[in-house]
């Protein structure tokens, strides 16, 4: 049962019972209060809280934003992209929830405690004023009553009728203020319902509004989220791909080591120590040196270098070799011994000491010394075996047999390409359908013998032991490139073209191929085999370096792009002819080159790496020549640079080089230095886009005067374009743009500065030279080497 209601009447009787039941609307309000006071106690918290956790959740969002993703390569897949992106996105929501919880937060300041508080202190604190007076008149009414009745019948009269009026006045004040408070007391029990409720009411519908607000985000944000989840399983995918491939290239290495090692622009290189001799009392003292040894020549560089003092590069050295000698165990206390005679200095010579007598007998062979090796110190790439699978008639006949009978038995099997069958029966049916006797015989359509995962293995088994991948060793690189660029038109554009390039045959089986994958995709909802799984497939099988590296390897992800881009268009791309417009050259912009990207980038000030973007086109001068050491030409290279063709004749004229000509990046012209560094370019660089926004570069001070017009489209010879830029070691070099540094280690320099001591870096595309006396990165676009 509730309070009993408080009657008027009864403040006249003020009965025992109507005492009880004031006490009870009186300790009924005292709980109330002390409630709300909790109550704003708690919500006080409660905003702390909150500024606490959106502090928290601000400080985590900004920890996000502020992280970067290095990757390996010189550039990212779409779906990298997006992952980078994504952390920034992450904060960028977690800013616009936390800005609305502080709206929250304020509201809740507004809404609940000041209304609480203002009702505490003049509702409830008026109640507590009304009772202290109540209580006094009481104590006061009774008293005068207990005193007035006291009095003696023998005073005067007159004394006791004023008395009595005294008595009657003083009981009228208590009747009129026991009214009021009564009155009071039943006001504020049914006051608070709603002037404590109503706060209530306007602090959940802040919260309501939170929440709601923080929906309508994740509304907006659930597209992005789902597209997300693509590129991670995109991404995931294109890893455990590279993961097995890098995995399988490591144990052919831990295998045989001595088989796999990586072409290089000289003849020897590796680990020696070098003896350095000190005054007499000291004896001599020997440290490793990184030497590296160019034959033709005769370049011996030196770098000393200790992995125990933290990996610190010293100063390095270089000389030209006149002779080697082997050291003998009777003129030197140490095994594996050879000196050096420099030629440039002359009655100077270095002891030096190999790790083995192998290592020693190699570097003697190399620098021609008297023992020599039978085998050849340099290294060669290491070409893969060729399978039995040749490109032919039967070839074909293989291929549509497979392909009918996917497309017939288990075009909506689940994992299709991807669940593999068992090798031996892989093997056994490759077998027969390369053999002209039982090719006919094996009917895959309508056998059950035969698995769909069987015949699907058996495919891209053939694919892959054909003795050069479908798309070729010779465009492998040129597929890549347009995979890196930013311009999904460009791409589309540039494999375009590239398929065309290809040999007849080739071309006519990579699009009955790509055809059937189309069709594959098209039922992706049953088999479950979209054009990004489809590329994650294929993109191994259709095409491979020829060098075996883990560099190559990270480009795994990029040739399941160009298979991505060669389903996603197949009609385009194997029914109609290229773009005409498509090998115009892009010629230098009156603005300095992009300066290549830095392998890492300083906290905070991280920009997107160039994709594929490249400066095309250098402009030559009097006195520049194309003719290049043949000593110097990588091992991967079939062509000799001295070798006459047509379309060097083309370019060079019946004189020698046109300096009004265009070419194409990606070697370098006697002392000019390339735009770009890469080890191999070919013509189709010309396809490129103009230099992207993002690319960075050093800031010009000046704009250089414009170069002259571009000549019309030359095309070059692949033993040109393919030539990488040669090692640069004690050049000088001029400025022929002017830079301003972005980072600490980087120069600032103006047009015609000089450089001494420029030498190759290890940042790829940049050189360390000395200007002023300061020592410092030069973007390698930027200078010509004297």
């Amino acid at each position: 049962m509730g309070l009993q209601p408080l009657e008027f009447s009864d403040c006249y009787l003020d009965s025992p019972w109507f005492r009880e039941r004031i006490r009870a609307h009186e300790a009924e309000l005292e709980r109330t209060n002390k409630f709300i006071k909790e109550l704003i106690k708690d919500g006080k918290n409660l905003i702390a809280a909150t500024k606490s956790l959106s502090a928290a959740q601000r400080k985590f969002a900004h920890s996000l934003r502020d992280f970067k993703f290095e990757f390996i390569g010189d550039a990212e897949t779409d779906d990298e992209r997006c992952i980078d992106a994504s952390l920034r996105e992450f904060s960028n929501f977690l800013k616009n929830l936390e800005e609305q919880r502080e709206i929250m937060a304020l509201s809740v300041t507004e809404t609940l405690i000041k209304p609480l508080e203002k009702f505490r202190k003049e509702q409830l604190g008026a109640v507590k004023e009304e009772k202290k007076k109540f209580d006094k008149e009481t104590e006061k009414n009774y008293s005068l009553i207990d005193k007035h009745l006291n009095l003696s019948a023998k005073k005067k009269d007159s004394h006791l009728q004023e008395a009595d009026m005294q008595v009657e006045q003083n009981r009228q004040h208590f009747y009129e203020l026991s009214l009021e408070y009564v009155c009071k007391l039943q006001e504020i029990q049914e006051r608070k319902k709603f002037e404590f409720v109503e706060p209530m009411l306007s602090f959940f519908q802040g919260m309501f509004t939170f929440y709601h607000q923080g929906h309508e985000l994740a509304k907006d944000f659930n597209h992005y989220k789902m597209e997300l989840q693509i590129n991670i399983q995109n991404t995931r995918n294109r890893f455990e791909g590279t993961r097995s491939e890098v995995e399988e290239l490591m144990n052919k290495i831990r295998q045989n080591p001595k088989d796999h090692k990586r072409a290089s622009q000289f003849t020897a290189e590796g680990y020696l120590y070098v003896q350095e001799k000190r005054p007499a009392p000291f004896g001599s003292s020997w440290v490793k040196h990184y030497c590296m040894y160019r034959k033709a020549a005769k370049k011996f560089n030196i770098i000393p270098f200790e992995h125990r003092s933290g990996g610190k590069l010293g100063d390095g050295e270089v000389f030209f070799l006149k002779e080697c000698t082997k050291r003998h165990t009777d003129s030197i206390d140490r095994r594996f011994c050879f000196d050096v005679e420099a030629a440039d200095r002359p009655g100077v010579s270095l002891t030096m000491q190999a790790f083995s007598e192998e290592e020693r007998k190699q570097w003697l062979e190399a620098l021609g010394g008297k023992e020599a090796l039978l085998h050849s110190f340099n290294r060669a790439i290491i070409p893969r075996p060729e399978g039995s699978a040749q490109l032919d008639k039967m070839g074909f006949t293989i291929l549509r047999k497979c392909i009918s009978a996917v497309e017939t038995r288990g075009i909506n099997d689940q994992g299709l390409y991807r669940v593999v069958g068992v090798s031996s029966k892989v093997q056994r049916l490759l077998s027969m359908l390369m053999d002209v006797k039982t090719c006919n015989e094996v009917d895959l359509e309508n056998s059950v013998d035969w698995e769909v995962k069987t015949i699907t293995s058996a495919l891209k088994q053939y694919l892959r032991s054909l003795p050069e991948p479908l798309m070729t060793y010779e465009l492998h690189g040129d597929f890549i490139v347009p995979a890196k660029s930013g311009s999904p038109e460009s791409r589309v554009n540039a494999i375009h073209f590239l398929v065309h390039k290809l040999p007849e045959k080739n071309k006519e089986m990579l699009d009955i191929l790509v055809k059937h994958l189309t069709n594959v995709s098209h039922h992706s909802k049953q088999n479950l085999m979209t054009v990004a799984n489809l590329g994650v497939v294929f993109g191994p099988t259709l095409m491979r370096p020829q060098e075996e590296t883990v560099a190559a390897i990270m480009d795994l992800k990029f040739q399941n792009i160009v298979v991505e881009i060669l389903i996603e268009n197949h009609e385009k791309i194997f029914r109609t002819p290229p773009d005409a417009t498509f090998l115009e050259p892009v010629s230098l912009s009156t603005s300095p080159p992009n300066a290549p990207p830095r392998q890492s980038k300083r906290q905070g000030q991280r920009t997107k790496r160039p994709v594929a973007v490249y400066n095309l086109c250098l402009e030559l001068e009097d006195g520049d020549s194309p003719n290049l050491p043949k000593e110097d030409t990588p091992t991967s290279n079939l062509d000799s640079l001295s070798s006459p063709s047509p379309t060097t004749a083309a370019v060079h004229g019946p004189s020698g080089p046109d300096k009004n000509h265009l070419l194409t990046d990606g070697g370098s012209f006697g002392d000019w230095a390339s735009p770009v560094p890469c080890q191999t370019r070919s013509p189709m660089v010309q396809w490129l886009n103009t230099q992207s926004p993002t690319t960075p570069s050093c800031s010009p001070a000046i704009t250089p005067p414009s170069p002259k017009p571009p000549p019309s489209p030359v095309s070059l010879p692949t033993t040109i374009v393919d030539k990488p830029p040669e090692s640069v070691v004690n050049r000088k070099a001029r400025a022929v743009y002017p830079c301003e540094a972005e980072h600490s280690s980087e120069l600032s320099f103006e047009i015609g500065a000089i450089f001494e001591d420029v030498q190759t870096s290890r940042e790829p595309g940049w050189l360390e030279g000395t200007l002023n006396g300061k020592r410092g990165l030069i973007p390698q676009n930027y200078v010509k080497l004297l």
